[in-house]
């Protein structure tokens, strides 16, 4: 094999990877639980959510898919639950048993390990459905397939899932030093040519925080979920957009977040991962292009999004992105795809 043949392949292989075989490997450490359990947005939503809805949960039997450490198997328990099942696949679940039992809920709560499709509950149906299902991008991961999962075989008719809802929604911004940092950065590395980095970076979504100053365009939702009715192929979708400039800029990125609902109880409960709202642990999603727009107020980018799992790693999403820019200082189009792994 020649030189140039072993760098193509290595270049190949580094564009093939994916979340498969470290997914469940990466939720084994107690690095990432910490993360998600200081992420104060996301755990005092759940609490909110189950604690101040006690009348949805006395006497109920909960199912919660992905329990990791089994805080919400807990906040479950609190709020009056009969019967709490945990399922999670991570080498996680023998620490969360010791929590479990540290805590006292031995009797109300039980732990399975094991994928929640292959695993066999203690029961043969539930009334509520509880799990912190999502990833980045919102369907990162791919999590949403196996609550659907449990929801179809488990959940009793007139049965409860929170959270129930969700919408997911892009806007624009203007980057051009983070982008100088983080993308044209490898054009030029102490003197070297490592643009084949750059274009292996172009291809995938970043995700960090974006500023609400760095907000050049209004947003506009590309998918809503109701996670009660939803069906698994559904979840591959196709939306339009449309976003108007509410300044004079120029505009480097795409940027996705999403909005989380618990709609259900006489005490509703949502939260926002978009840059206007407090940080969250998904933070956001940008999508860098070539070159950039330049844009004036009023001015309007068209475009479509397609978001799917990829064929080889249902966890991967393959997210194609077309727009097309005719303002009065510059036109732009372009069909773009990025790999989120």
């Amino acid at each position: 094999m020649t030189e140039t043949n072993k760098n193509v392949d290595a270049l190949e292989k580094i564009n093939q990877m994916s979340s498969a075989d470290y997914y469940f490997d990466s939720y084994s450490h107690f690095g990432i639980h910490e993360e998600m359990l200081k992420d104060e947005v996301r755990t005092l939503a759940y609490r909110r959510a189950i604690i101040n809805n006690r009348k949805l949960f006395e006497g109920k039997v909960v199912l919660d898919v992905g329990c990791g450490t089994g805080i919400l198997c807990m906040f479950a328990a609190q709020a009056g639950a009969k019967m709490v099942i945990g399922v999670d696949n991570s080498e996680m679940l023998p620490i969360a048993q010791k929590i479990i039992t540290a805590n006292n809920f031995d009797k109300t709560i039980t732990l399975i390990k094991g994928k929640m499709e292959e695993v066999v509950l203690p029961v043969d149906k539930v009334d509520i459905i509880i799990s912190e299902w999502m990833g980045y991008f919102m369907l990162y991961e791919g999590m949403l397939d196996t609550v659907l999962y449990a929801r179809d075989k488990y959940l009793v008719p007139g049965g409860v899932i929170l959270p129930d809802k969700a919408s997911l929604y892009i806007t624009a911004i203007e980057d051009q030093d983070y982008k100088e940092e983080k993308i044209n950065y490898w054009n030029n590395v102490y003197g070297f040519d490592m643009s084949c980095i750059r274009d292996i970076a172009l291809k995938e979504p970043l995700v960090d925080v974006v500023q609400p100053n760095m907000i050049v365009t209004n947003d506009c939702c590309i998918l809503t979920v109701d996670i009660m009715t939803i069906t698994k192929d559904e979840l591959k979708f196709r939306s339009d957009f449309k976003l108007k400039a509410l300044r004079d800029d120029l505009i480097h990125a795409f940027v996705v977040y999403f909005d989380i609902e618990f709609s259900k109880g006489d005490k509703p409960v949502c939260f926002s991962t978009g840059p206007k709202a407090k940080y969250t642990h998904w933070k956001q999603s940008i999508m860098y292009f070539e070159d950039h727009i330049k844009i004036q107020q009023g001015e309007t980018i068209t475009g479509t999004l397609d978001c799917a799992p990829f064929d080889r790693n249902q966890r991967d999403l393959k997210i194609k992105l077309d727009f097309s820019f005719v303002g009065e200082l510059m036109k732009n189009s372009a069909s773009l795809e990025y790999h989120m792994r």
